[in-house]
């Protein structure tokens, strides 16, 4: 039986300015928490490589944003930046690891709506190892397929109480998605809304690719991913690798997208803040574009993605 991953628990107290350190191996939340019994709350996710954490400030403006669409207050961005510093430096140093300067750890920020009436929510900054499965993902690619997410590319306009521009405690559904994927012998989803729009994965972004020959003989390289008012979570990686694309001279483009764009594509990726980018080899059985360009791409994306801080 191999031994639990070491993780590292940062509460966000006023009476303790770089956050109070719990214990991981003992209970923390009530049993009544609403974010236990409910969902009632918001979370984001980063990675830390060498001590860095990545895309912070993207990362706690979503996390302010998807509050404010719960009516939830939460700390201030100084208090989340002085545990996450806590958390951090403290996993590293109860766990030195093999290689400081490419260690990668998730680091987890969660606001849970606390007990019925308290004053305040519940906050904390969770640290512990990145798991192998990312970095395999990245490395040999991903086999996906398509799943209906019961809704129109139009709800969040029509219906914003579904919350589903907010990143919150509320996973089920996406968890589920890929229960079943696993069962099918795929590794993740790409949900469609009912009226065939591209929209996103459980936990990720989607990027496609295309290569083709300008007039003048130069090729041309555009970037693609679905329309962010299509009721999906505004991607932090996507938005920095579009800003560093941009400046390497890729064109970029916002959809709407339908799944036979994905299939003509030159390329498709899911990209997510820990997993970072991964290559999709196939989608529904089919192979997408051709494997030396794809890795090609890959490489030259990943390198830009590597950059951004």
């Amino acid at each position: 039986m191999t031994s639990p991953a070491p993780v590292v628990l940062v509460f966000l107290d006023p009476d303790f300015p770089d956050g109070r350190v719990a214990d991981a191996s003992k209970p923390q939340l009530l049993v009544t928490d609403l974010g236990v019994t409910r969902g009632d709350g918001v979370f984001e996710t980063m990675l830390a490589v060498g001590g860095e954490v990545r895309k912070m400030q993207a990362h706690l403006d979503r996390l302010g944003s998807s509050a404010e669409a719960l009516d939830l207050d939460i700390p201030g961005q100084d208090a989340w930046r002085r545990a996450i510093a806590a958390a951090v430096a403290r996993h590293r140093s109860e766990n030195p690891p093999a290689n400081p300067a490419t260690d990668e750890l998730v680091v987890k920020l969660v606001v849970s709506r606390g007990v019925e009436g308290a004053p305040a929510p519940t906050a904390w900054v969770q640290a512990s190892p990145a798991g192998a499965a990312g970095r395999r993902q990245r490395e040999t690619g991903i086999d996906v397929i398509f799943l209906d997410r019961g809704y129109d590319s139009d709800v969040a306009e029509r219906a914003p109480w579904l919350l589903l521009g907010a990143k919150t405690l509320s996973y089920a559904v996406n968890m589920a998605a890929l229960r079943y994927a696993h069962k099918q012998g795929a590794d993740d989803v790409i949900f469609l809304s009912s009226n065939g729009r591209v929209l996103e994965g459980p936990t990720s972004t989607v990027l496609l690719a295309h290569v083709e020959e300008s007039g003048t003989g130069t090729r041309v390289k555009r970037l693609i991913t679905p329309q962010l008012d299509s009721g999906i979570l505004p991607g932090t990686s996507q938005g920095a690798l579009f800003t560093a694309a941009k400046a390497a001279g890729w064109e970029l483009g916002y959809g709407p997208l339908e799944p036979q764009d994905l299939l003509d594509a030159d390329a498709v990726w899911l990209i997510s803040s820990v997993r970072l980018l991964a290559p999709v080899n196939t989608i529904d059985g089919k192979q997408i574009g051709t494997p030396s360009l794809q890795k090609e791409l890959t490489a030259e994306l990943s390198a830009l993605f590597a950059g951004i801080h």
